[in-house]
């Protein structure tokens, strides 16, 4: 059964439905885009601050580091979860949700300086993890198939955007102005999203009903839990440390009777058959390895640019001139997300995702030739940004054409988790690779420009195995194109809104 939206502020000033409905209907992608933005900008925030929480909290450095771990761990959990949640109760009804608990959580770090209540609260807003696949996919529901792939596109690209843009905003916040404040601005602008999606976007027809899955929902909880736990914690607990085995012990026994029960199940949280097909299964693989090569670019260009000048090739600059470093490369996702939607129209999405991941791979290249000078910095990172945007982009549209229309939240949300599974493994080994390649300055230790460039050419070759595994997806049978129901939704919509 189909939800709308309570009447519009539109239409009870009297402006006539069909008006407002074709207002509603534009606004759609902007939206959405915004909402996608938000969710990027909430996961950045919080960096610049890691450095003085210790010290604004009076927590330890250990404890402060868990309003990051939480947050991965929470999003990693509810992305799959609020995706399925979304096919069977409503994607506009879930999204909703998400960002609701996203602001939330700033909330209550706006309030409070303790840190297991600022710990609680991000991990609340891990939640905004799932806005992505739940807007990828109520396009798909909404858009006719001109529009659909251009607007995909720009939604894959918010991640990048949005982080690129939360870094300095982030910065000159806690440089300027009470640490609180930043959390306050960032309830300000969750708020104003929840409030545009009720307004603007409409609930989607498509649904999957059924029972939902809360068995496979604890077993996938508990086995994700582990498993990043232990790719997260690795480097502080020690990799080889009885904690860190037995959480990857325990992930690999939870996660393996989670399957099966999967497979037993009438209606999963998780269709492990579809993911078994060839174009589903390889897309996953692929997105894990472009979420790994993507993220190394951030982590280590912050760090980079940051060493200070005795070290022979950093330059030391603030956190302020590190997130302007990184805004060009949202600038570059922002313009090339309709050239990434035009190449997949024309050739393809694997071609796009390989394509891209080569650019990638091109990217590290230019860090590895140079990596002390600011102007060269800045133009590998936004190559690497450059190919970003094209694999980003064309992932969901190679899930959309591979599942069904009523899967598609949920196979999106998978999608989204194989990338963050994949950044994790990033931070984890970038992190190793410097620790293991330091030098003493001024009494302190540094990662050495060799580690930096080690960590450049890991990344690269990340990024030519996806190039490889999206040339092994099988080609698509038929061009994407809406479901039967999801047409007759939209024509009947369309014939609403042009009236008698």
């Amino acid at each position: 059964m189909e939800i709308h939206p309570p009447p519009s502020p539109g239409a009870a000033a009297g402006v006539p439905m069909d008006r407002t409905a074709a207002i509603r209907t534009r606004l759609t992608v902007p939206v959405l885009a915004f909402g996608g933005i938000l969710m990027a900008v909430m996961q950045t925030v919080v960096v610049p601050l890691l450095p003085d929480l210790p010290r604004l909290t009076g927590a330890s450095a250990g404890a402060v580091s868990w309003m990051v771990t939480a947050t991965l761990l929470s999003g990693a959990v509810l992305t799959p979860v609020l995706g399925r949640a979304g096919d069977m109760y409503g994607k506009r009804r879930v999204l909703m949700s998400a960002l609701t608990l996203m602001t939330a959580g700033s909330v209550l770090c706006a309030l409070s300086s303790d840190i297991a209540v600022l710990i609680a609260a991000r991990a609340l807003s891990g939640a905004a993890a799932a806005v992505v696949p739940l807007s990828i996919s109520i396009l798909r529901d909404e858009l006719p198939p001109e529009r659909r792939g251009s607007a995909v596109a720009l939604m894959s690209s918010t991640v990048g955007i949005g982080a690129a843009l939360g870094l300095p905003l982030a910065a000159v916040l806690v440089q300027y102005a009470n640490w609180h404040t930043m959390f306050w601005v960032a309830s300000l602008l969750g708020a104003t999203g929840v409030t545009l999606v009720w307004w603007a976007v409409r609930e989607s027809p498509v649904r999957q009903p059924g029972r939902f899955d809360v068995p496979g929902t604890l077993g996938l909880a508990a086995g994700l839990v582990c498993l990043l736990l232990g790719v997260s914690q690795g480097g502080q607990w020690g990799w080889g440390s009885p904690r860190v085995m037995g959480l990857f012990v325990a992930a690999a026994v939870v996660l393996a009777l989670w399957c099966r029960q999967q497979l037993r199940t009438a209606q999963p949280l998780v269709d492990l058959r579809l993911v078994a097909r060839p174009r589903v299964g390889l897309s996953h693989v692929a997105a894990l390895l472009a979420g790994f090569a993507f993220y190394a670019n951030t982590l280590v260009t912050a760090q980079l640019v940051q060493a200070p000048e005795a070290t022979g090739y950093g330059l030391g600059l603030s956190i302020v001139a590190t997130g302007l470093c990184l805004l060009p490369s949202g600038i570059v996702m922002l313009l090339l997300s309709p050239l990434s939607a035009r190449m997949s129209a024309a050739r393809g999405p694997r071609v796009t995702l390989a394509a891209g991941a080569v650019v990638i791979a091109a990217g590290y290249a230019v860090r590895i030739a140079d990596s002390r000078e600011l102007w060269m910095i800045v133009a590998g990172a936004t190559v690497v940004a450059t190919g970003t945007t094209l694999s980003y982009s064309a992932l969901p549209t190679l899930i959309l054409r591979a599942v069904p229309a009523e899967q598609t939240a949920s196979a999106n949300g998978v999608n989204v988790l194989m990338r963050t599974i994949g950044q994790a493994c990033s931070s984890a080994a970038v992190a190793a690779v410097l620790v293991h390649h330091t030098s003493m300055v001024a009494g302190a230790p540094v990662p050495t420009l060799h580690g930096y460039l080690l960590a450049f050419a890991m990344a690269a070759t990340i990024a030519l195995l996806a190039a490889a595994v999206a040339l092994c997806i099988p080609r698509d049978a038929a061009p994407d194109g809406p479901e039967p129901a999801a047409d007759r939704t939209r024509g009947a919509r369309e014939k609403a809104m042009e009236g008698p």
